[in-house]
C-alpha cells in the first residue's frame, strides 16, 4: 500500500534552511519508500509547491503571498463554488442571507477559521502520516500564542482524530514566553506517536513545561542533505570570506525592534567586512534567507562602500541567490564564513568551512559549542568590529584542526541521523 505523507513546517518566506530541512527529509523518505507520496503543508504554497516540486497546501487562513505569486487550485475553491452557485439565483440569495445572519453572530475570523479546520480535515483525513520538522517549528516569538503555537496544535490534533501517526522530526523549541503556547506545545507532543529534539536545550525546555513523553535528540536534519563536494581552499589568492549579516531587531521587520541595537549591528558588520578587506580578503555577501535579510545586505554594502571607496568595489561580490543548491554552491567556493543564522553555520559545516558565527539565539551558541567551535561565537549584542577582527584571526590561525574538528562531526550527525530514517522508514516496508 503506498504511503501518503504530510511534511508541515512554517516555510515560504524565504528561509532556505526550511526549503533544506524539507529537501532532506523528502530526500530521505524516497531513498527508502520510493513509492511514497509526499505533500507539504506550508505558509506559501505558490512559493513550496514548484520549489521543491510537489504539492502543497496552506497551513493558516492567512498565507504568506509575496507580489507575483498565485496560490495553486486548491485555494480558490471557494472561489469556484461561488462562481457555480452564482448560476442559481434563488439559492445563491438565500445561502447569501444565512451568511450575512451567521456573520453576525460568529465573529468573521472565527468563522473563517471553522471553516478552513474543516476543510483541513477533509484534506489530512487521506494521509497516513504528517511529520513536524524543521528547527523553530516549537516558539511563540513570531505573534505569540495564536501562530506557530496553536498551527501545530490544530494540524497535530486534526492528523490524530483522521487516524494519521504524528512525528515531530529533530524540531527545534524556544522561545515559549505565553502559558497557553506551552499548553499548545505540550498537548500537540502528547499527541504525537514519535517526538525528537535538534538538542538538549529544546528538549530541555519543553520538559520544563510539562511534557515528560518518550523523545530523542538528534542533529538537524539538513545534515542528511546531499550537498556539493567539498571545494580546497584557495592558496594561488586572496581568501574568500562569506559574510552573512541580518535584519536582527530591525523596527521594520523583526519582532524585537530596536534602531540604535540595529544600527549598531550594521555599523560593527560594516567595520569587520572593511577590515577584512584592508586586509586582502575578497568578500561575499549573503543571506540564508532570501527575502528577510535583504535590507540589512544592501546597507551593510553601502557602508562599506561609503567607509571605503573604491579599495572594496573591486572586492565585494552579492549574487542574486533563490534556491538551496545555488547557496550550497556560492558558500561551497568560500574559505571562511562569518554567519548570524543558525542554518548558515549548518550549511558551512556542511561544507567544512571554518565559521564564525554572531549569535543572535541561543541556537546558533548551542550549535556552536556541540561542534567545539564555542570560542569562535560570539554574542550579537555584545560584539563589536574588535571582537570580530580577534576572533577571525584566531579562526583562520586554526583553520585546519577547524577542518577536522568538523568532518568528524559532520560525519556523526550523518550516520545518526540515517540509523533515525532507517528506523522510521525501514526499507522492505510495503508501501
Amino acid at each position: 500500500m503506498v504511503r501518503k505523507i504530510g511534511l508541515l513546517n512554517h516555510m515560504g518566506g524565504g528561509n532556505l534552511g526550511d526549503d533544506a530541512t524539507q529537501d532532506a527529509v523528502i530526500q530521505n523518505i524516497k531513498n527508502r519508500w520510493p513509492n511514497a507520496e509526499i505533500f507539504l503543508f506550508s505558509m506559501n504554497p505558490a512559493d513550496s509547491c514548484p520549489r521543491h516540486g510537489i504539492p502543497s497546501y496552506p497551513i493558516r487562513t492567512e498565507t504568506w503571498v509575496r507580489s507575483g505569486q498565485q496560490l495553486d487550485g486548491s485555494l480558490t475553491v471557494q472561489t469556484r463554488v461561488k462562481n457555480v452557485i452564482r448560476k442559481y439565483p434563488p439559492l445563491f440569495q438565500f445561502l447569501k442571507i444565512i451568511y450575512t445572519l451567521t456573520i453576525r453572530v460568529v465573529p468573521s475570523a472565527l468563522f473563517d477559521e471553522l471553516s478552513f479546520l474543516v476543510k483541513s480535515f477533509l484534506i489530512i483525513r487521506s494521509f497516513d502520516l504528517l511529520i513536524i520538522s524543521g528547527g523553530g517549528q516549537l516558539l511563540d516569538a513570531w505573534g505569540g500564542p495564536w501562530k506557530f503555537p496553536y498551527t501545530v496544535f490544530k494540524w497535530t490534533l486534526l492528523a490524530k482524530l483522521s487516524g494519521a501517526n504524528c512525528y515531530f522530526l529533530n524540531v527545534g523549541a524556544g522561545p515559549l514566553n505565553h502559558s497557553l503556547s506551552k499548553w499548545f506545545v505540550k498537548h500537540s507532543l502528547r499527541l504525537a506517536d514519535y517526538v525528537s529534539f535538534r538538542d538538549e536545550d529544546s528538549r530541555s525546555l519543553i520538559q520544563k513545561i510539562g511534557y515528560a513523553g518518550e523523545s530523542k535528540v538528534s542533529a538537524d536534519c539538513v545534515y542528511a542533505l546531499d550537498r556539493p563536494a567539498p571545494h580546497a581552499p584557495n592558496v594561488a589568492e586572496e581568501a574568500l570570506v562569506g559574510l552573512s549579516p541580518m535584519a536582527y531587531c530591525d523596527p521594520r521587520i523583526y519582532w524585537q525592534k530596536d534602531q540604535a541595537i540595529y544600527n549598531g549591528f550594521v555599523s560593527n558588520f560594516a567595520s569587520f567586512g572593511g577590515w577584512l578587506g584592508k586586509n586582502h580578503y575578497r568578500l561575499a555577501i549573503f543571506s540564508t534567507d532570501i527575502f528577510f535579510d535583504s535590507q540589512t545586505i544592501e546597507e551593510v554594502r553601502t557602508a562599506l562602500e561609503r567607509s571605503n571607496g573604491d579599495l572594496l568595489g573591486h572586492l565585494v561580490k552579492r549574487e542574486r541567490i533563490t534556491e538551496v543548491i545555488e547557496l550550497l554552491f556560492q558558500m561551497n567556493s568560500m574559505d571562511y564564513i562569518v554567519t548570524c543564522r543558525f542554518h548558515g553555520v549548518v550549511f558551512a559545516h556542511l561544507l567544512n568551512k571554518p565559521v564564525l558565527a554572531i549569535s543572535h539565539h541561543p541556537k546558533v551558541s548551542t550549535l556552536m559549542s556541540d561542534l567545539g567551535l564555542a570560542r569562535y561565537c560570539v554574542d550579537i549584542r555584545k560584539c563589536d568590529a574588535n571582537i570580530l577582527q580577534e576572533t577571525f584571526l584566531s579562526l583562520v590561525a586554526n583553520q585546519k584542526e577547524i577542518r577536522c574538528c568538523l568532518a568528524d562531526k559532520a560525519a556523526c550527525y550523518r550516520r545518526a541521523l540515517s540509523a533515525q530514517f532507517d528506523q522510521l522508514f525501514p526499507q522492505g516496508a510495503k508501501t
